[in-house]
């Protein structure tokens, strides 16, 4: 029956093993599973050719998709709005703008905040405002898309010059209607103010006429940002012209840039989305990407911030997405490219066309292509879902638009439509091995001190009540001790400051003030109290040190620190003070990581057989040296193992630092300042991603970040573990 009962024990715990083993590598394989599509590549694939109602001799001046990238919508110089199938290129609809007789569309553009507001510069010098809107219905429980297109201004035509029009562009706000073009190689401007009546809500334009200053160069293209604030004019050559059109009654120019390198020209500009970011192709096939940045002195230039490179030929065409900062480019050879501009890299390049490329468009979801090319006008299928994920943007220094410098930066979400995700694992990882950090720095030597002297110095009495009340501490949910971190024990340590530090010297001097004091006593006094149970007589003295320490908080705080300490370190030494902090965390974390080392750690020395202390003691040395030189060599694999198993609890540890520390996902190494960690981030913003979306794959990276680093340091534990145990074994 024993050995029955010994070989079910065996193969019990053999399978028990195995089966923690398999869960845990099941655990790993999801997470990669998830993790996976985040560095698939992007592909393009060829969906349909068609050649109807492409007219050579009027080619095409603009070109868009709707939401389902089902219609697309080309404009010619004939102020013909034609929509077709982007599948078969079957007629859809037409429209026709309200063209004087005589005349055309010479330049067209839209709105870079509001893309389906756009602007069509005629040859008379005059421009038409109008909008596209595809309303979708259900007859029969069948989507059918209908185009339509509006005139939120009225189908007057905007009078900018009496000579034609080569370039226009627009900016609209709630303020103002903005409108600046080219007409014969000279800079016009027109403001119109709104104002809406307050019976019929109708919207009337007031003309303002706008003189912009000269500029040192023939303009050949230009843009105006969402705000109103910058006209960038891109003269001939290789210089951008900035001028400041904030305030209409005093224009200036504000400076010029040389944007290319070398001999190359610029060839084209366009905005990124949302009208930051400025991209500037070349005629060496470079695209670069610029934005206004403030310097130390409170000035704004002009930044090159990165660059993207497609083939040697020049730029023709660059196109932004519509929800993304990502871009498409082509050059005079039919090369297409697609980039993401905050991972910096280049996502396809392919040849698309065999010839030159007139137009393209990108459907609003990113997922389709329309290139109207040589062969007729091709429609593609673009499968590119995570193009925010590079090994730049997730561990180096990037730098972000209205940023002045590359920073490491993690803020997943906002509230505006043309934001740009900081997908930065680094600031976080650093938040995770900090707070772990300050967590072990109380944890650890108070753990294993408190196990060396109750494995080897406590009375048995008195060790058998103390052991189970310190494991004991492990049962408490960290919840509570995050619930009790942050709202009693943050506020505690900002109202008390010089009280905290005040610990660290009372308690101590105090110890061993008692110290001196009993061994001073006769020793019928100290002989009263049974061996090992001195210990209890420190209770009182920690409790009293602790509070003339507490007492003393307003003496300390008004004679060193001006009466706040907070503010002191702030204007004194430059160090910032947050309520919920690294020092909160530390002691809240290390109360709950300090009974997992004590117990490991107490069994471990524990366990050092008796004969070797015995045999110690027997051979002259003392208590002390016998600790140190056989009971703690010995028990020094259980202590490290104690250690990382701690480690690994603050690492992993979720509901106090998510509590207790602010979640500001900041790299400073500050102790009063908060931090945000990988598993507090993960459960944070989990619930509200979305399924399959690069900020939910993310965060699974993120797990499998925090999963990997767990496997490798308990892995390296435990290969020093066994060294250690090999090394001390012969004792």
């Amino acid at each position: 029956m024993r050995f029955l009962k010994d070989n079910l024990a065996r193969w019990a715990v053999a399978v028990g093993g195995l089966g923690v083993i398999a869960a845990i590598t099941l655990i790993f394989f999801y997470l990669l599973y998830e993790v996976a599509p985040l560095f698939k590549g992007a592909a393009v694939t060829p969906q349909s050719t068609w050649t109807q109602g492409v007219d050579q001799d009027n080619p095409s001046l603009y070109m868009s998709m709707e939401e389902q990238g089902e219609i697309a919508l080309s404009i010619n110089r004939s102020g013909v709005l034609d929509f077709r199938s982007t599948r078969t290129g079957d007629n859809n609809s037409q429209f026709f703008l309200p063209l004087p007789a005589g005349t055309e569309v010479t330049t067209l553009t839209s709105d870079p905040a509001n893309s389906s507001l756009m602007v069509a510069g005629l040859s008379n010098g005059q421009a038409v405002v109008f909008k596209v809107v595809y309303k979708t219905s259900w007859p029969d429980d069948q989507r059918v898309i209908t185009p339509v297109v509006e005139y939120p201004y009225g189908k007057k035509l905007l009078t900018l010059s009496d000579t034609r029009l080569s370039e226009i562009t627009l900016a609209d706000n709630d303020r103002q209607l903005f409108i600046a073009a080219i007409s014969s190689g000279r800079l016009v401007a027109t403001a119109f103010s709104k104002e809406e009546n307050f019976l019929t809500e109708e919207v009337t334009l007031e003309q303002q006429t706008v003189t912009l200053p000269a500029i040192p160069g023939t303009p050949e293209q230009l843009k105006i940002d969402p705000d109103q604030r910058w006209l960038f004019v891109r003269m001939a050559g290789d210089e951008m012209a900035i001028i400041n059109v904030a305030n209409l009654d005093q224009l200036f120019l504000h400076s010029v840039t040389d944007l290319t390198v070398g001999d190359a020209n610029i060839t084209d500009i366009e905005f990124l989305l949302g009208g930051v970011s400025l991209l500037a192709g070349d005629s060496s096939g470079l695209i670069s990407q610029w934005f206004m940045v403030r310097d130390d002195q409170n000035q704004w230039s002009l930044q090159r911030v990165r660059d993207f490179k497609l083939m040697d030929s020049p730029i023709t065409i660059i196109k932004p997405e519509h929800r993304r900062k990502g871009f498409i480019a082509a050059d005079k050879e039919g090369n297409v490219g697609v980039f993401y501009t905050a991972a910096g890299r280049a996502l396809i390049r392919e040849k698309l066309s065999a010839g030159g490329i007139n137009q393209m468009a990108i459907s609003p979801r990113s997922n389709y292509l329309l290139v109207d090319g040589q062969e007729g006008v091709e429609f593609f299928r673009v499968e590119n879902e995570h193009p925010e994920v590079s090994f730049s943007a997730l561990w180096q220094k990037v730098w972000y638009e209205g940023y002045e410098e590359p920073e490491y930066i993690w803020q997943s979400s906002a509230s505006n439509n043309d934001f740009e995700p900081k997908l930065s694992l680094t600031p976080l990882s650093f938040g995770t091995l900090k707070a772990a950090f300050y967590a072990m720095l109380l944890a650890t030597p108070l753990a294993i001190a408190g196990a060396i002297y109750t494995a080897y110095f406590m009375a048995p009495g008195m060790r058998r009540k103390v052991k189970p009340m310190i494991e004991l501490m492990e049962a408490l949910p960290t919840v509570i001790l995050g619930f009790l971190a942050g709202l009693w024990l943050a506020p505690l340590i900002e109202n008390n400051l010089p009280g905290i530090f005040a610990l660290l010297l009372f308690v101590p001097v105090g110890i061993l003030l008692f110290a001196f004091l009993w061994d001073s006593l006769p020793g019928k006094i100290r002989h009263a109290i049974p061996e090992g149970w001195q210990a209890a007589l420190l209770i009182p003295v920690v409790l009293f040190s602790g509070a003339v320490a507490f007492s003393m908080n307003g003496v300390l705080e008004a004679t060193f620190f001006a009466g706040d300490m907070r503010t002191w370190l702030t204007s004194e030494l430059g160090i910032p003070y947050d309520q919920r902090n690294a020092l909160v965390v530390g002691l809240a974390m290390g109360f709950a990581v300090i009974p997992s080392i004590f117990s490991i750690a107490e069994d471990a020395i524990f366990s050092v057989p008796k004969h070797l202390s015995y045999g110690s003691l027997a051979l002259g040395a003392t208590p002390w040296q016998t600790l140190i030189r056989v009971v703690l060599l010995t028990a020094s694999p259980g202590i490290f193992s104690a250690v990382m198993i701690g480690m690994g609890r603050a690492v992993g540890e979720t509901m106090i630092v998510l509590m207790a520390t602010g979640n500001t996902p900041i790299m400073d190494a500050n102790i009063f300042e908060g931090m945000r960690t990988l598993a507090a981030n993960i459960a944070v913003e989990m619930p509200e991603s979305e399924v399959g979306s690069s900020h939910y794959r993310i965060l699974f990276l993120a797990a499998l970040v925090l999963f990997l680093f767990t496997f490798v340091v308990n892995t390296a534990a435990e290969v020093v573990r066994h060294r250690l145990r090999k090394k001390y074994s012969s004792l």
